[in-house]
């Protein structure tokens, strides 16, 4: 299935120059001249990602990035913020609503190239952990107390989708899981830091470098443990690594100083959209978070939302 990115701009020409440089990639593109245009195509349809212009008469990106983050089945659309304000409070609260890239106007092609590839991969991931949630929806809800232990990417996924479905809002959970339950194995327990998943990432070289160190004798060992408690309205979840921890401070928030790099804001937006506490403990390979449990099978429906009413549109627009 190929992938669908929604480009926003109230300029023609924008938009054209833009259809220019990814008319050789492999993604449908939809066109929005209007923020109001582009809430209507994006709770009509699936978007993989949206390329968003911040400056436009009426609704602007930054509403229109509001908007989305309200509701559950697009709170986790990746976007790409597009304008000529490179202002440092408008590039902050960019990334504080949780763009994942911030391109200042006029940019290279490549650049763009680079990001809608970062956004688009990082936009079908998500969408594959959304039928996983449908999927195991209802197996366990009646779950207390449990202990688990994955090695690889693939395994912290499909139990982030399976933990997921006990919580109120399915698919902001796995979200904010999967981050966690990844770094987890790349940055723990495969000591991938913040400049070497960047470099990988740009040289599309990530996936086949995680490949290759769980394949190495001194990772051969290494798990992830989580632990998950129902405590009355919520649900508990300890995540511990066997990596030598890092930094975890300076991740919790947006830092523009990041704005340009593909990676290094999961965990602030999974802070922002899935729990209600985060907390790391230590030297940060031990992270316990909360989220708010689902009562019952069939207490939550994914993306069950009055959407004319959360985003403010008249019945017919």
């Amino acid at each position: 299935m190929r992938a669908r990115l929604l480009i926003v701009d109230d300029d023609e020409l924008n938009r054209e120059i833009v259809r220019g440089y990814l008319e050789d990639e492999d993604c449908d593109l939809v066109e929005a001249e209007s923020g109001e245009q582009a809430l209507r195509l994006l709770t009509a349809g699936d978007f993989d990602a949206v390329l968003l212009d911040r400056m436009m008469p009426g609704i602007d990106g930054v509403e229109v990035l509001q908007r989305m983050k309200e509701i559950p089945r697009l709170a986790s659309v990746p976007v790409v913020f597009q304008t000529a304000a490179a202002a440092l409070d408008q590039l902050t609260e960019g990334l504080r609503l949780g763009a994942c890239y911030y391109l200042t106007k006029p940019y290279h092609r490549d650049v763009l190239v680079t990001a809608v590839h970062s956004v688009l991969d990082l936009g079908r991931q998500r969408r594959e952990l959304r039928a996983k949630v449908a999927e195991y929806s209802g197996v366990m809800h009646l779950v207390d107390e449990a202990h688990f232990r994955y090695r690889s990417m693939e395994e912290g996924r499909a139990l982030a989708a399976a933990l997921a479905t006990i919580c109120a809002e399915p698919e902001r959970a796995a979200v904010g899981l999967v981050e966690l339950f990844v770094n987890a194995v790349e940055h723990g327990n495969l000591g991938v830091n913040f400049e070497e998943k960047a470099r990988l990432l740009t040289a599309g070289q990530w996936l086949s470098e995680l490949q290759r160190r769980l394949t190495l004798p001194e990772n051969a060992g290494k798990v992830v443990q989580v632990w998950v408690s129902r405590e009355a309205d919520e649900m508990v979840v300890t995540i511990r690594d066997q990596g030598k921890g890092f930094d975890w401070h300076k991740y919790l928030i947006f830092d523009e100083s990041r704005a340009c790099y593909p990676n290094g804001r999961g965990i602030a937006l999974a802070r922002q959209i899935a729990f209600t506490t985060l907390d790391y403990r230590g030297c940060g390979n031990e992270v316990q978070v909360r989220l708010t449990a689902a009562s019952g099978p069939g207490a939550h429906a994914p993306g069950a939302v009055d959407l004319p009413q959360v985003l403010g549109l008249k019945a017919g627009e």
